[in-house]
């Protein structure tokens, strides 16, 4: 925000921080086709507010302030063109009110923006995954009014909050009798429909029915006598999860999902589970339809909303989903833990591993049945998230075969990358010939550098299909996988191949064993320690020479992860393999000039490194000997 104020009667103005201002522009112009959103945002905000209030209250009852009804009130007035929210939750201060609606304290605000294309379909969408909240209100207000105070604080500190959402908003003190907070909307001309009753009681009971607190307006019919109700329920006021699964309705499980992921889209699936016996709780998780923009930030908040006992515990309990399930949204009720549990004495509870345990298999079990029933969901699902489930095998072994169920890669099996994308470790296996015992795989820094690497030439000459991997991660995957359904897994370009040398036996004109030893100990004379080994080999029938990885030698992807974050980088040395029947090979054995032979013998090393996506230590060399070579043959 602006260090820049004004105070004038109590009265602070400040400027609202630039990521507000963008955000603020682009979401009323982006969400403009889909501003009913904004009623559903701030009910759902109140709805929080009470449950925070609720749980402040078990170690502080006096927050209650003999207040114990906890309610949403929402009034819709044609004649002022006005609606307002109210809540007696917990309510904010003056700090609460300048951080909580003038900042956007989310890291990876500014990377957020500057992902949005300006294309309203597809910003919209973004935005929905970053979650608006209250600024929802902007949407169709030309003017917004909060008045707030928090439990626990004497009324002479209520705060008066209004801003127009163009840049500036103001801040007062203000005397409030009563605890939480009113949110005033001064509908544009264009949005004047929301002022009328009926228009607020049905998306009410579209997008809020599930609010587990009533939520109340005045008698849609004005009622006669003593006994008439000052305002009714609108909503069944019943949180949704301890509902019967077969009293729930599709449209009620989407809008809750909206209501606790803060999403616009509909979720891909979701699971509805009461356990009862030794351990008691019910849980609902949802799987989003796509990643949200800080994914990839192993510290943002994750998991999923506790509750004990329906009572409201905390927003982001990380403690009952592993890590590489992060993505995963829902609610936790816990009849088995105690209601002053803390983030501390969660990870203690032996009950809490076994809740983690249960709901990790559910929700790898619902990811299975999305990929069985619905794959075209399911690639969806992969299309986002995929790179986070590679993450399991090693943080989870326990559920190991389970996650490699659900992997999906590219292979070298059809000719376009979206098609081979689709391709799991099942399908690969159905698909081998009996007598290949191993599951080949390949990686490289991209799709067009894995497809192309000299050590498949073998495998298309045999018709063999190759998994081709290109995620930093995937060197990483496949070292924890190991095998799949008792098949190992291989890199072909880690040590000799099985069928290495078999060309010699199929082959009449096949060179004898032996015959290039000389050409072989020329090479390795030249770059001595340089080189683990150089050898002939037949895995290539197009390129002159390639790099062989030793057994147990770190691959490149994981020496660039590590370099990226500071490691040291174990000592290994390369394999150069050659092609003994390629004619620069030919033109090597051949060469009596020593300086020609260095270059060649050079520039075929460096061929290789290249083709193996590794930097050259001196690009600047490789181009002079390359330049000499080519004169050569010019002269």
């Amino acid at each position: 925000m602006t260090a820049e104020t004004a105070q004038a009667g109590g009265a602070e103005t400040r400027g609202f921080q630039a990521e507000v201002k963008q955000l603020l522009h682009l979401m009323i112009h982006s969400l403009y086709s889909n501003r009913e959103i904004f009623l559903r945002e701030l009910v759902s905000n109140a709805s929080d507010a009470a449950d925070k209030l609720r749980f402040e209250a078990i170690g502080n009852p006096a927050l209650l302030e003999q207040d114990t009804a906890l309610a949403i009130r929402v009034a819709c007035d044609p004649e002022a063109g006005t609606v307002s929210v109210s809540d007696n939750g917990i309510g904010m201060s003056r700090d609460d009110v300048v951080q909580q609606l003038g900042t956007i304290a989310r890291s990876g605000t500014a990377e957020f923006l500057s992902s949005l294309s300006g294309d309203q379909q597809q910003d919209a969408r973004l935005i929905g995954q970053f979650g608006v909240g209250f600024y929802s209100a902007f949407i169709v207000a030309h003017r917004v009014e909060v008045y707030t105070r928090r439990a626990g604080l004497p009324a002479d500190q209520g705060v008066h909050w209004v801003s127009d959402g163009e840049g500036e908003f103001t801040v007062s003190g203000i005397e409030r009798p009563e605890r939480g907070t009113t949110v005033v909307l001064h509908l544009r001309d264009d949005a004047k429909e929301f002022a009328e009753d009926l228009r607020g009681r049905t998306l009410i009971r579209k997008y809020s029915d599930h609010i587990a607190f009533p939520v109340l307006m005045p008698p849609a019919a004005p009622a006669e006598g003593d006994d008439a109700p000052a305002e009714e329920a609108v909503n069944t006021a019943r949180a949704l999860w301890t509902r019967p699964r077969t009293e729930i309705q599709d449209d009620e499980y989407l809008e809750f999902y909206k209501h606790i992921a803060h999403d616009f889209e509909d979720p891909l699936i979701w699971s509805h589970n009461r356990v009862e016996g030794k351990r008691e709780y019910t849980s609902l998780l949802y799987l989003p339809a796509r990643p949200p923009f800080d994914l990839w930030n192993r510290d943002a908040p994750r998991g999923v909303k506790l509750y004990v006992q329906r009572v409201f515990i905390m927003d982001d309990a990380e403690q009952f989903l592993p890590l590489y399930l992060r993505f995963i949204r829902g609610v936790v009720d816990s009849g088995d833990l105690s209601l002053n549990v803390s983030r501390e004495l969660l990870q203690q509870d032996a009950n809490v591993d076994a809740m983690r345990s249960a709901l990790t298999k559910r929700a790898l079990d619902m990811l299975s049945k999305l990929a069985k029933n619905e794959p075209e969901k399911y690639q969806q699902f992969w299309d986002g998230f995929g790179r986070v489930l590679k993450e399991g095998p090693a943080e989870d072994p326990d559920n190991r075969d389970k996650i490699a169920g659900l992997l999906r890669f590219a292979t070298t099996a059809t000719d376009t990358e979206t098609e081979t994308a689709e391709q799991s470790l099942a399908d690969y296996i159905g698909r081998k010939p009996a007598d290949q015992d191993q599951i080949y795989y390949i990686t490289a820094d991209s799709f067009a550098a894995a497809k192309s690497s000299p050590h498949l030439e073998v495998f298309r000459k045999k018709g063999i299909e190759v998994l081709l991997l290109s995620d930093p991660i995937d060197e990483w995957l496949m070292g924890h996988l190991g095998e799949y359904d008792g098949v190992p897994l291989r890199d072909v370009r880690r040590g000799k191949l099985a069928f290495d040398g078999e060309s010699a036996k199929e082959d009449a004109e096949a060179p004898a064993p032996g015959e290039h030893d000389a050409l072989l100990e020329r090479i390795r004379t030249h770059f001595g320690e340089r080189l683990a080994e150089v050898r002939a080999t037949d895995r290539l029938t197009e390129s002159a020479a390639c790099l062989a990885l030793g057994e147990y030698d770190m691959g490149e992807q994981m020496r660039k992860i590590m370099a990226a974050t500071g490691q040291p980088l174990p000592d290994s040395k390369p394999v150069l393999e050659i092609n003994p029947g390629h004619a620069l090979v030919s033109r090597l054995a051949a060469e009596t000039d020593e300086q020609r032979f260095g270059d060649l013998a050079e520039v075929l090393f460096d061929q290789a490194q290249l083709a193996d996506g590794r930097q050259l230590a001196d690009p600047a060399a490789f181009v002079q000997r390359l330049n000499r070579l080519l004169l050569d043959l010019g002269a």
